[in-house]
């Protein structure tokens, strides 16, 4: 499995979760959650991103279980969304329609102890919450159908989908109800000071309208409350929430201790005193800017939701000689597999009746139709074109293609980019930073002798225009939309710093077999020496490359299978890295290789080295037939460049990057391949196990060097480079290898790689930028620095604005990269 091969033989059984979470309001949050789940034992490491309001976490599960993981995320005073353990069934029951059918239902239902919990309604739907080690949606329909009614399976509910959804209407009832009572409470406070029309029974009854109007705001705001002081009480720590429940909570106090004196008669009190139109707008400003941030945040994760739109619901599997229509769920391994023109590909598979033309764009990113036929894979969530067949489930649920690469995404998007610790470190220390600013200056322009009145403005509006929201949604929003965009094209980023580094990047370094060339060799010319046969030099070549894998040896079996050459195994056979093969049979001593091998078998070619410089300087790879210590012939075999690698490396060298060849031929054919390539600097017969100490070398001469290659023969090589980029094609990748994946095989995507991580620096950089400054700035005016110049004193309403609209435009700036394109050629 391509997300856990790289764990093989390891005794701990590491596992990587995402855990969704309600109740993050502010980017402090993150902290103190990070916190709870570090401290058990068997963390190796968790994150938190504040923009998707998700924990990801990589654990031990021999020493601790996800629901323990869980509890310490409650234990901080945040909800988890979708706990472990348990899934969703939604279905409609056909006949369920009056109380006596629903307690017939209901009881048969008890018998099954995998049932958690049961919704019925007479509308004929059920919700039902069940463990799914213990029972599945089959058992629980097979009780239905037993009890005489028949279960229809509706669409499974995305519960964490629905809990955001729900957020955002909540968020959005708030701000109604807010705004609605804050405008006439704003105009009511501001009308005698600007000469605006007021009633004079509204100006008399000022002090009870303003509360009237003021407390359903507090109320319906009483989540800052909530959460801000049970963040102080609970973890010790203080978010955003902690800063506007302190603003907000001063105003309305001091003015409800001013309302309570207007009241008892004092004559030195007045409704002029009041602070309630700044404590009610301030929860209704803030109110609309949660409400925005709250959408735009669900928009940079859409990537991952139109990945998961791709999967198909149904499956037609073939079960006791009948065809069945089953839940995506249900398919098995082995399963045989109907599709059906225009339908989807349920899960990934190998075809083993009929033939079709499948579109695969939706996880390569070609946009072409592939020809697929018996023996061919097929990719889970593609659409079938025109052709029917069949094919055999070889991997299901989360095994698919598409489940490993949303996982991808989602671990890329969980992981934090290096230019983000510098916002963390700050958001940690921000809020006690700003509170001890915020009574500070209250108590520095108290003793100026300004006034108790004018000083709790600045107290108040210091706290409220601080916005860690700001710093902590910089760098993961844009990374979740780069991410996002990369995965639609076919390009998977591992983690954040890949992002990152990726642009950074001078020196770019190609393996050749299947990376700049096909990778399907084919028999150019075949020379034999006086007395011999063309077919047995053939003959002898096949036979020590039967049991070979190398590209190399495949051109010469299939050289073999042209002429109607019969090939019997090898009584032995010996694979020399790097240099060839050594097999016998009936008695001879057969070696094929190149120069290194003859040299060991002390094999002369001396007669024979003219010609093979030739063929070399023509690009092609020559490989040396001896029988018992003699040369019988030479075999070249040329790979064919890929269409798109001269464009690449085009574009690279355009670029201002070192762009450099390695591979194990001779340098002569290693220099023609980079003649027709543009590539000056080649590395030679270098052996796969030396690829890696050539990209140290670069790198001590303080280079940074990105290494491409397919992901298997080059992983030491992908590993050590700053940027491991594997390419592959479909699901034919060693995804454990390399820091990105491209699935398409185009090699132009590289380039594409380093324009994508360029664009999302540059907006990750204004992200941050715009930022720092707005705190940097804003935190100074409101705390008054203006005011002995220029008389003009922030308000803590204007405050509350600017602090709404900080986070929102630095979402929305993040946002605008969806619109970005990859420079590639399709």
């Amino acid at each position: 499995m391509w997300m856990k091969g790289f764990l093989s033989g390891n005794k701990m059984a590491v596992e990587k979760i995402k855990i969704p979470i309600k109740g993050m309001h502010c980017a402090s949050c993150a902290a103190p959650i990070e916190k709870a789940i570090n401290k058990n034992k068997g963390i190796r490491n968790a994150t938190v991103n504040f923009s998707s309001e998700t924990a990801y976490v990589e654990y031990d599960s021999n020493q601790i279980s996800r629901e323990a993981i869980e509890k310490s995320i409650e234990s901080a005073g945040y909800n988890v969304i979708g706990k472990s353990g348990q899934k969703t069934l939604n279905i409609r029951i056909i006949g369920m329609d009056n109380q006596h059918c629903l307690t017939t239902i209901n009881s048969a239902l008890e018998k099954d102890k995998g049932i958690i919990s049961k919704e019925l309604s007479i509308t004929q739907k059920a919700k039902i919450e069940y463990n799914p080690s213990i029972t599945n949606p089959s058992k629980i329909k097979k009780i239905i159908t037993d009890v005489g009614y028949k279960p229809i399976e509706e669409d499974a509910i995305d519960t964490e989908k629905e809990e955001r959804i729900k957020e955002i209407r909540s968020l959005k009832i708030k701000f109604t109800i807010s705004i609605m009572l804050a405008v006439p409470l704003l105009y009511f406070a501001m009308a005698p000071h600007f000469s605006l029309p007021i009633s004079t029974f509204i100006v008399q009854y000022m002090t009870i309208i303003q509360f009237v109007l003021t407390t359903p705001i507090m109320i319906t705001g009483h989540q800052f409350f909530t959460r801000g002081f049970r963040s102080i009480i609970k973890t010790r720590t203080a978010n955003m929430d902690t800063l506007v429940a302190l603003g907000t909570g001063v105003a309305y106090l001091y003015s409800l201790f001013i309302a309570i004196m207007v009241w008892s008669g004092s004559p030195a009190y007045s409704h002029d005193q009041l602070y309630f139109e700044v404590a009610g707008s301030l929860i209704a400003f803030i109110l609309l800017g949660k409400y925005l941030e709250a959408i735009a945040k669900g928009k940079t994760s859409e990537a991952i939701k139109k990945l998961l739109g791709l999967q198909a619901k149904t499956a037609i599997v073939i079960r006791n000689g009948k065809e069945e229509s089953i839940s995506i769920e249900e398919v098995i391994e082995g399963d045989i597999i109907i599709v059906k023109p225009g339908q989807k590909i349920p899960v990934d598979g190998i075809i083993t009746f009929g033939h079709s033309s499948i579109d695969e764009s939706m996880i390569t990113g070609e946009s072409i139709p592939i020809e697929k036929s018996r023996g061919d894979m097929v990719i889970g969530s593609t659409i079938n074109k025109v052709g029917y067949f069949r094919f055999k489930a070889t991997k299901v649920g989360k095994d698919t293609a598409l489940a490993q690469i949303v996982k991808l995404v989602e671990d890329a998007q969980g992981s934090k980019a290096p230019i983000q610790g510098l916002a963390d470190k700050i958001s940690a220390y921000f809020v006690p930073a700003v509170v001890m600013i915020a009574i500070l200056s209250f108590f520095v322009w108290f003793f100026l002798g300004f006034g108790f009145a004018f000083s709790l403005t600045i107290f108040v509006a210091v706290l409220i225009i601080a916005c860690p929201c700001a710093l902590g949604l910089a760098t993961p929003t844009a990374v979740m939309v780069a991410t996002g965009i990369g995965a639609s094209n076919g390009i998977l980023i591992k983690n954040a710093e890949a992002l990152q580094v990726a642009q950074s990047l001078d020196t770019i370094v190609f393996d050749k077999t299947g990376t700049l060339t096909k990778g399907k060799p084919q028999v150019i010319d075949i020379i034999k020496t006086a007395g011999v046969v063309t077919k047995d030099i053939i003959h002898y070549a096949a036979l020590a490359e039967k049991n070979s894998e190398h590209p190399l040896g495949e051109a010469i079996i299939n050289e073999a299978k042209q002429k109607n050459i019969s090939v019997k195994s090898p009584s032995s056979f010996r694979s020399i890295t790097g240099k060839g093969i050594e097999a016998r049979y009936r008695g001879k001593i057969i070696c094929l290789g190149n120069r290194a091998l003859m040299t060991e078998k002390k094999i002369d070619i001396t007669p024979f080295e003219k010609r093979i410089q030739i063929l070399e300087h023509e690009g092609k790879t020559v490989m040396i037939l001896a029988l018992n210590k003699e040369v019988v012939g030479l075999i070249s075999v040329a790979d064919t460049i890929k269409e798109n690698s001269k464009k690449a490396i085009s574009d690279l060298l355009a670029m201002k990057k070192e762009v450099i060849m390695i591979t194990g031929d001779n340098k002569r054919t290693g220099e023609a391949i980079g003649r027709k390539l543009g590539i000056k600097t080649i590395l030679a017969e270098v052996l796969p196990k030396e690829k890696a100490d050539k990209i140290k070398e670069l790198q001590k001469a303080g280079k940074k060097v990105g290494m491409v290659g397919d992901g298997i023969n080059d992983a030491p090589a992908l590993t050590q480079a700053d940027i491991g980029i594997a390419i592959g094609s479909g699901t034919d990748i060693a995804i454990e290898s390399g820091d990105i994946v491209l699935i398409k095989d185009n090699v132009e995507d590289v380039v594409s790689v380093m324009n994508l991580s360029k664009y999302a620096m540059k907006k990750i950089k204004q992200n941050l930028f715009w930022a720092f400054l707005y705190n940097t700035a804003g935190i100074p005016i409101a705390a008054g620095i203006l005011y002995p110049v220029t008389g003009w004193l922030l308000s803590p309403i204007i405050a509350g604005i600017a602090m709404a609209t900080s986070s929102v435009s630095v979402v929305s700036n993040s946002l605008m990269m969806r619109r970005y394109k990859l420079n590639r050629r399709n």
